[in-house]
């Protein structure tokens, strides 16, 4: 036992005290919403990118207004958490929207959560000598995996929100079994702080982790995921407006080429030429009329619908 840890628990899964009605339906719902990420999280591409916006955005945020002095002064846990749920709220709809943003926060809470598995299994055999151990260890990792999101953002999408499901899964039930124990004991070895053992109950707990990892890894891979890709959604709606762009310019094209250049001027027609006896007037074919009725001789049958109408057929001659 290392020098200044607190005693050994007593590990006899023994009654407890009635847990809280407010945490205990909190934590289920945290547990389904665990077993949810962890079997469909890339079918749920977008809630998952502000997911990681969300709690990066919050966490940072209350840590430095809980633990530091803003504004000369020290703010409390209710008005640390509602700042920094506001602002997690921005940083959640900005990794949502930005596709490359979200990948890089996905892919840092994956490194995040190796490095910590790692760090907690190493420190019992080897205990980091520095607390910039730890640091540099979640940082190096957390970068890794974010930059290797960016590259394979399928594969690496799957593996974070199958680790991440597990481990929501993993602290509810850490939640009901040991009210929390097992965070306490991640927390302290982070911190290089002096930590009990675990019962062995919390190891079963810890040990689950990796088990529900790897399950929801396959599942996912095998069922929910298998098929469907966002990488392609995204590249189909660039080339739908690739092509409307393409179409519009040819467009545009057709219509310049069929448009008159610029400076010319388009020659008009001749105007039709008319003669003198093209059109009869009417004062002629009524006088024409009157000639007739004099002479006691009445109009044709067909004579007088081409008066009416005006006709251009040529009077006719008169014999002596």
């Amino acid at each position: 036992m290392e020098a200044g840890a607190p005693p050994a628990p007593r590990c006899a899964l023994e009654p407890r005290a009635p847990l809280e009605p407010g945490p205990a339906a909190l934590a289920a719902l945290a547990a389904l919403f665990g077993l949810v990420c962890g079997c469909f999280g890339y079918r749920c591409f977008k809630a998952i990118m502000f997911l990681s916006g969300l709690l990066f955005g919050s966490t940072v945020i209350f840590l430095l207004c809980y633990k530091e002095r803003v504004l000369e002064t020290q703010l409390s846990l209710e008005a640390s958490a509602g700042i920094a749920l506001g602002i997690g709220l921005l940083c959640g709809l900005v990794t949502m929207l930005l596709r490359s943003v979200g990948l890089f926060t996905t892919g840092l809470l994956l490194g995040l959560l190796l490095a910590t598995a790692a760090l907690v299994a190493a420190a019992p055999v080897l205990p980091p000598p520095s607390p910039w151990v730890p640091a540099g260890s979640l940082l190096g990792l957390a970068l890794l995996c974010a930059l290797l999101a960016l590259q394979w953002p399928k594969a690496l999408t799957v593996l974070s929100t199958a680790v991440f499901g597990a481990a929501v899964v993993v602290v509810c039930a850490d939640y009901f079994v040991e009210t929390l124990a097992l965070v306490l004991y991640i927390y302290d070895r982070l911190r290089l702080a002096p930590a009990g053992p675990l019962c062995w109950h919390s190891w079963v707990v810890l040990g689950a982790w990796p088990a529900l990892s790897l399950l929801a890894v396959l599942l996912q891979w095998k069922l929910t995921a298998d098929g469907f890709s966002h990488t392609d959604v995204v590249l189909s709606r660039r080339q739908k407006r690739l092509q409307l762009l393409r179409i519009r310019q040819k467009e545009a094209k057709r219509r310049q080429s069929l448009a008159p250049p610029e400076g010319t001027y388009r020659r008009k027609p001749p105007p039709v030429k008319r003669y003198a006896g093209d059109v009869l007037a009417p004062s002629y074919i009524r006088s024409l009329r009157d000639r007739q009725q004099e002479s006691g001789s009445a109009p044709g049958p067909a004579a007088a619908p081409d008066a009416d109408r005006g006709s251009t057929a040529p009077p006719p001659r008169r014999h002596p």
